[in-house]
């Protein structure tokens, strides 16, 4: 027989103390029946992707409960922390993936990214995310001449490839007579793709956040998914917090941070840097600009220069999904700026940040059905912004279909 007293009492509540604490709070009555009761689609990342991918299902289908789950209090692998370039390729790109994956899968990646780019213009009003057609220009300084020469024999041929994805005459074409407006300093050549643009990343990704919940899309923060289920019932996910939920299907939109859920398969997990100066009076800079096979980039923003990369200088250290400063790198980019960008201009930088990029053996997408249950829409190899929404559609339809 126990005799409770007060110190069994409050060795008691002691115990339970510890157990709630690793355990969590179990879900009430009234969270149970507002979030997680009778889901249909559970989507498991908050970024461009997944929401995309819920905004797809419930375009095509109103009647079903879609619910995203996020792990962070914001997207904060890719989609809120990228340069918000509204690109499908530079000459030295284009040159470098048809090398790599051949020219019927480079056009393919032209097509997509083109494709997604005009779906997201579609979905957001091009003036909400303050888009801008200014163009993308690829620069090459005096230790780049082999790869430029490379460019200039090429650029009819691309021309005539991407015409009819692009609808443009002349996509590429040389702009050296505009290196002297923009500033630069060691510049020799410029390549202009006149199609590309750029977007206020924050301003898009609060715009599907927007149209998500006028859905009657559910999003959730911090609730991370520790692994799931999949069985003729449907799914079954178990948190951080020791909760079950349950639905009828699952989509894994994760990108760089795939492997948490799915360690076999082929993303690997890429930290890229990036700054963002104070603003400059007088700043010259207009469009987008790729530096380096497009391992370097930058822009201006609100008076600013953006500018990001450079993890091809490190790419052992920078093959991670953690956070973090790599001080090597960030140098990198400040003495580009400094020695190149602006280099009769005094600059301060007003914050440095990482991000996690999705890669892999190709430069491909996985959009995949991996079960009857189950899709995934993961590794956007540095291309979230304009492939993001065209992969989202896809996703949506290997969902609902029969």
């Amino acid at each position: 027989m126990i005799i409770f007293n007060q110190t069994n009492i409050l060795a008691f509540n002691n115990f339970i103390t510890i157990v709630m604490e690793q355990v969590g709070p179990r879900l009430s009555y009234w969270e149970y029946e507002i979030y997680f009761k009778d889901v249909d689609v559970f989507v498991i990342g908050s970024g461009i992707v997944g929401l995309s991918t819920a905004i797809s299902i419930k375009e095509k289908n109103p009647l079903l409960k879609i619910v995203i789950l996020e792990r962070g209090a914001l997207p904060m692998g890719a989609s809120t922390r990228n340069a918000g370039f509204a690109c499908y390729g530079s000459m030295t790109e284009l040159i470098e993936d048809v090398k790599r994956d051949g020219e019927d899968m480079m056009l393919e990646l032209v097509k997509r990214r083109f494709e997604g780019l005009e779906l997201l213009k579609k979905r957001i009003a091009p003036e909400k995310m303050n888009f801008r057609h200014q163009g993308g220009f690829e620069i090459f300084r005096s230790d780049d001449m082999e790869s430029y020469e490379e460019c200039l024999a090429n650029i009819p041929y691309y021309n005539k490839l991407v015409e009819p994805i692009t609808g443009l005459k002349n996509t590429y074409t040389i702009a050296d007579n505009q290196i002297e407006s923009f500033g630069f300093k060691g510049i020799n050549h410029m390549i202009l793709n006149q199609g590309e643009g750029e977007l206020d990343t924050g301003l898009m990704m609060e715009e599907l956040i927007l149209l998500a919940n006028k859905l009657n899309i559910r999003i959730i923060n911090g609730i991370n998914i520790e692994s799931y289920e999949s069985s003729a019932a449907g799914i079954t996910l178990l948190t951080d917090k020791n909760w079950e939920l349950k639905s009828k299907k699952l989509v894994i939109a994760t990108n760089g941070f795939s492997k948490n859920l799915l360690p076999n398969i082929e993303v690997t997990s890429a930290r890229n840097q990036v700054l963002v100066t104070d603003p400059i009076d007088g700043l010259k800079l207009k469009g987008c600009f790729h530096y380096d096979r497009g391992y370097f980039y930058f822009r201006e923003i609100n008076n600013r220069i953006l500018i990001g990369g450079g993890r091809n200088l490190a790419a052992k250290a920078e093959t991670t999904d953690s956070f973090g400063i790599n001080n090597m790198i960030q140098s990198a980019l400040s003495q580009l700026l400094r020695t190149t960008v602006i280099p009769y201009t005094t600059f301060e930088i007003d914050r440095r940040w990482s991000g996690i990029l999705g890669l892999g053996p190709v430069k491909k997408p996985i959009i995949e059905k991996i079960d009857e249950n189950v899709v995934v829409a993961v590794r956007m190899g540095g291309m979230g912004v304009a492939i993001g929404s065209l992969v989202g559609s896809e996703a949506a339809d290997l969902v609902l279909e029969a």
